[in-house]
């Protein structure tokens, strides 16, 4: 019989979860006592008491340093909670798509992500602990609140200390928990069931003959050693054929070997430089936790963010699984260009802009007025779960090239003949200091503010701009009726 010990603690004002939860440095959680426990059991405290016994619960994370310590702490605290059955990704692997699709598979009370995303991992680098709800998409501010709340006023946390979980081994494991009933630890395949998810989704004979046929292309993945190392190797390698050669840095690294798991042209340097020797006709990065793509074609032939949410949306009926749904809308966050909008516009479907933030998607999926979605910072996915999926990105432009037979950059370019072309640049700025960031907002939104700024020109060699919108984005839910003003600052200029 495991015993249940109930330890003392004490509350930590910092706890608050942003749109992909709690994310802090590593040492953080290592050198605060208890910092972890409180916050789990804040998660736990959430899940409402009749749910938890009959109720079951997906845990995964994207391999970096301090998971494995903060899964056996959440299989101790949820045991010592009444949660009747874990489900956990073998070695504690599982992408944030992944956990979506089994969270939704499964019919899951909810399920725990530790990630920090596109973050540096490492002794020295970053740890996320995030809660998704039954929908399989993060919880939405109302439970984050919530949790924060608890957070604030924690005073104690149940915990089953002697409980010690092997999560490396597939099969369930039970549990005699004191005052409850046992416990059930399942460690499944972190793959099987997102790969049987995209079998639905996409053609795969159709995807198996473009990377391993007779006129095959030639196609580099990198995983940055992150989480979907083991996706690529099993579903494009093992599964569809692609040569096992052209997949890179597929094995999971606590410190993502090192170096910075953010698919971009910054840190995805060695695919960049890769790409642009010709020898590769698609090429692809995915972040920490799978949820971010960037696509390359040959040469290193770039497409940024919103043009590839807008290219997939303009050949939506290439993928089976919207032939068989048929489109309910669009989306894309506020700072994405306008790329998505053209393409609304010429086929006459629904669009939103939404304020950064996953959720925000998720809400328009749950009501029924959402398909396919996209951010600008390298976010692309549907309503076949309720996160973005860099993995489900790239086989989507897949589905593309076997079904126009054309190169990424033809592709690109035949878009812009088109619909249009909008030009985006985005701009990463790391470890700010917030005071100034925040007194240069301030300047920025008094510029903008300024009734002469509207209809003002700029030059910049032989083009001139004028300035045609200017505004504070305020965001109305069509679903909730929720609002949220001033979030972000906005603009549109365009050429003379």
């Amino acid at each position: 019989m495991t015993k249940i010990t109930v330890v003392k603690t004490k509350a930590y004002p910092d706890q608050k979860p942003g749109t992909s939860g709690l994310r802090k440095r590593v040492t953080v959680f290592q050198t605060n006592e208890h910092y972890a426990e409180n916050f789990i059991q804040s998660i736990i405290s959430c899940i409402d008491p009749a749910e938890r016994q009959p109720g079951l619960l997906v845990v995964g994370g994207d391999g970096r340093f301090f998971m494995k310590d903060a899964i056996q702490l959440i299989i101790q605290i949820a045991a010592a909670n009444g949660i009747g059955h874990l489900v956990i990704g073998q070695d504690g692997i599982m992408s944030t798509p992944a956990v979506s699709c089994v969270i939704r598979k499964l019919k899951a009370v909810g399920g725990i992500i530790l990630t920090a995303s596109h973050n540096p991992g490492g002794p020295n680098g970053d740890f996320g602990i995030k809660y998704n709800i039954a929908s399989g998409g993060p919880a939405p501010e109302g439970i984050t609140d919530k949790i924060f709340q608890i957070s604030k006023s924690i005073t104690e946390y149940h915990i089953c200390p002697d409980l010690k979980v092997d999560i490396s081994k597939i099969g369930k494991q039970t549990f005699n928990v004191d005052t409850f009933k046992p416990m059930t630890v399942e460690i499944v395949d972190s793959v099987e069931a997102y790969a049987e998810m995209l079998r639905g989704i996409f053609d795969f004979h159709a995807l198996k003959g473009l990377v391993s046929g007779s006129n095959h292309i030639k196609v580099r993945l990198d995983a940055m050693h992150g989480v979907v190392g083991p996706y690529v190797k099993k579903i494009v390698c093992e599964e569809l054929g692609a040569a096992a050669d052209g997949a890179f840095n597929c094995v999971p690294k606590e410190d993502f070997g090192g170096h910075h798991p953010d698919p971009n042209l910054t840190y995805a340097s060695d695919l960049v430089n890769a790409m642009k020797g010709g020898e590769y006709d698609l090429g692809a990065a995915f972040d920490g936790d799978g949820d971010r793509n960037m696509v390359l074609g040959k040469h290193g032939f770039f497409v940024n963010p919103s043009d590839s949410v807008a290219v997939i949306a303009a050949n939506i009926t290439c993928i089976p699984y919207f032939q068989k749904t048929g489109v309910k809308g669009l989306a894309r966050s506020m700072p994405t260009s306008g790329a998505l909008d053209n393409v609304a516009k010429a086929l006459k479907m629904n669009l939103y802009e939404t304020p950064t933030g996953w959720k925000f998607f998720g809400n328009l999926m749950d009501a029924g007025k959402l398909s396919l979605c996209g951010e600008e910072s390298f976010g692309t996915g549907s309503d076949h779960i309720r996160e973005k999926d860099g993995l489900w990105a790239v086989l989507a432009w897949m589905s593309i090239l076997a079904h126009r037979k054309q190169s990424v950059e033809e592709i690109m370019k035949d878009h812009w003949n088109k619909f249009g072309r909008n030009f985006f640049t985005r701009y990463d700025y790391e470890e700010v200091d917030s005071d100034k960031a925040n007194t240069m907002i301030k300047e920025l939104e008094a510029t903008m503010f300024d009734k002469s700024f509207v209809g003002q020109k700029f030059s910049s060699g032989d083009k001139s701009y004028e300035v045609a919108v200017s505004d504070n984005f305020a965001y109305t839910d069509p679903v909730d009726g929720s609002s949220r003003c001033n979030m972000q600052c906005g603009g549109s200029i365009e050429s003379v």
